[in-house]
């Protein structure tokens, strides 16, 4: 189980080959990817910042709550600062399970949590030359409104 903020770009083969276990039929590989449009607004980039002495705590904590839940210690999770542009991962989530529901509600557990209790901050560059600050929990509240995640048990 690991967290980390990087400034370089994401290995996300690195991270299925640190995770994978004879133990796990399951691998299951989370991507936040920086889009090219935002609340109709063409983006070009993204700038993310982070208190982050605090963001690696709760993000171990997320981690440490999906070890719990789920019954894996083979998760890992990186999360890019700096200027990112268009399809470049800004985030990583990878969970190995002996099982694939757990898996795949690993990695969506871990994503939804960091979202509402992580401090990273996110700068939109956009298209006609203004950037603007996003808050960081509006897409966490979206997704509070959805169906829940199902808990795995056993």
């Amino acid at each position: 189980m690991r967290a980390a903020l990087v400034t370089r770009p994401i290995d996300v083969s690195a991270l299925i080959t640190e995770v994978t276990d004879p133990s796990c039929g399951a691998v299951s590989v989370f991507l936040g990817t920086v889009r090219n449009v935002n609340d109709g607004k063409p983006v070009t980039g993204i700038e993310y910042k982070a208190y982050e002495a605090m963001a690696v705590r709760e993000m171990e904590g997320a981690l440490a709550s999906v070890r719990e839940r789920f019954g894996t210690s083979h998760i890992v999770m990186e999360h890019r600062l700096g200027l990112l542009g268009l399809g470049e991962v800004s985030v990583a989530i990878v969970a190995a399970h002996p099982h694939r529901h757990a898996a795949m509600d690993a990695t969506r557990t871990a994503i939804e949590e960091i979202k509402k209790t992580v401090p990273i901050w996110k700068l939109e560059h956009y298209a006609d030359g203004t950037r603007e600050w996003v808050d960081p929990t509006r897409g966490a509240q979206a997704v509070e409104q959805s169906a829940p995640v199902a808990e795995v048990v056993g």
